[in-house]
């Protein structure tokens, strides 16, 4: 049988989601927990693999077992095995040939910026300069649509194709941060971080809005801004098919 867990996770701690060797991964933190609960080696799947200290408010794996159990009690025990900063938020059974990786519609990252600085915000990006909000939402709708990313994309990543198609790109202000809000069916590696750059550039002037598109032609990541630091950003939803829950 196949169950999915749907948790949360402050990624300031991990070398991101996926396990590696001689370093510490939220992968590696959940298999040790749910293998010691459920008394039985388990090895969970991740919808995607998130880089090193980029957090998640939603994120989704799945594992399977050949016993039903006691959702709730699981969960309680889990999270009392998980350190603070990985929480288990529910766990429910799904058609046993689903992935939490290959069956998502979509997902959705956030990014946070403060221009005033605050020690109680670590999980938002500082920056003083002036940002011009409207350009860089214009430059927004040149990120739309099917394309190759390739200028957003850390080089030499194993992937079969660097097109994504996303759906929405924005700007918006929200509790005195200025958030960055993306969705999008797959994201390559740095890609947030790196289309965030560009962003800023266009915001402080740098460059103009429309560049955006020429920079996405060039598919040359030399072209494109600078990556930005990862504990500014969120995986904060994923999607899918609503028929494959049990």
């Amino acid at each position: 049988m196949r169950f999915f867990i749907e948790l949360s996770f402050k990624g300031t701690n991990y070398h991101g989601w996926q396990v590696q060797p001689n370093a510490n991964t939220v992968q590696a933190e959940i298999n040790k927990a749910i293998s010691t609960v459920l008394n039985t080696k388990i090895k969970v799947v991740g919808a995607g693999r998130t880089d090193a200290g980029v957090h998640a408010t939603q994120m989704f794996a799945h594992f399977d077992y050949n016993i039903v159990f006691d959702f709730n009690k699981i969960i309680i025990k889990l999270n009392s095995f998980l350190p603070n900063d990985i929480a288990i938020n529910s766990i429910f059974r799904v058609k046993d040939d689903i992935s939490s990786r290959f069956d998502a519609l979509s997902r959705i990252y956030n990014y946070n910026i403060i221009q005033q600085k605050n020690p109680f915000k670590s999980t938002a990006y500082f920056i003083h300069k002036t940002l011009d909000v409207k350009q860089m939402n214009l430059a927004c709708q040149y990120l739309l649509g099917k394309q190759d990313f390739t200028s957003f994309s850390k080089a030499n990543t194993q992937t079969f194709t660097n097109n994504c198609n996303v759906m929405l790109a924005v700007w918006q202000w929200q509790d005195g941060e200025l958030v960055f809000t993306i969705k999008a069916d797959r994201f390559l590696r740095n890609m947030v971080r790196a289309i965030v750059g560009t962003l800023l550039e266009v915001g402080v002037g740098k460059i103009k809005a429309e560049q955006v598109k020429e920079i996405i032609a060039q598919k040359d990541r030399c072209m494109a801004g600078t990556s930005m630091s990862a504990n500014a950003l969120f995986l904060s939803k994923i999607e899918y098919p609503k028929d494959i829950f049990l």
